[in-house]
């Protein structure tokens, strides 16, 4: 029996996943993106109690095959976006589709549905994320970045960041050193 359970994709939250789980004396075979997959079936008396410590600790117990569908889709662009190597170099709704084994129309249609944005808006809104933290946090010019997040070029990602941001990619990193600055004046 598999749970799928709405939070962020860290090493904490899956601790706590486990943890609730083994409160309850169940046994999971896995806790991954956004799922615990369950050696036994759960009674439904087990699983509103698990549901209820969920909440307790900030996450979701998702029940809708809609809402699940939508966060898997969520999942496979995080981990595409923040997490992976390098972004596949191909194209996202096929990337996506293929990861999901869904026709890429039904998962866009969905997701658009459920959460008032379309996939491409919310794969956007990662890019531009993983974009500021590496202008702030990594020695890559814009040009590197724009090849690494798999922008055809860097006018194109420079004006999608400042669609997103206000800001240009220049003027954000700029910031940083103001900031970086006025802290050693103090």
């Amino acid at each position: 029996m598999k749970l799928y359970i709405k939070y962020m994709v860290s090493l904490r939250c899956k601790m706590l996943v486990k943890e609730e789980l083994k409160k309850l004396g169940l046994d999971c075979i896995s806790v991954e993106l956004g799922m615990a997959e369950m050696q036994e079936d759960i009674t439904d008396e087990l699983r509103e109690a698990f549901r209820i410590n969920l909440e307790k600790a900030g996450l979701e117990l998702l029940d809708s095959k809609k809402d699940i569908l939508v966060e898997k889709i969520k999942n496979v662009i995080i981990e595409m976006v923040h997490h992976a190597e390098d972004i596949p170099d191909v194209n996202d709704s096929d990337y996506i589709s293929e990861k999901l084994g869904y026709d890429y129309t039904y998962l866009s249609n969905t997701f658009s549905e459920v959460k008032g944005m379309t996939i491409q808006k919310f794969i956007i809104l990662h890019k531009i994320e993983k974009a500021k933290e590496m202008l702030l946090y990594d020695e890559d010019n814009l040009t590197e970045i724009a090849f690494k997040l798999n922008y055809s070029s860097v006018a194109h990602l420079s004006n999608q960041f400042k669609k997103v941001t206000g800001f240009t990619p220049s003027f954000f990193k700029e910031m940083k050193f103001k900031r970086e600055k006025n802290l050693e004046n103090l």
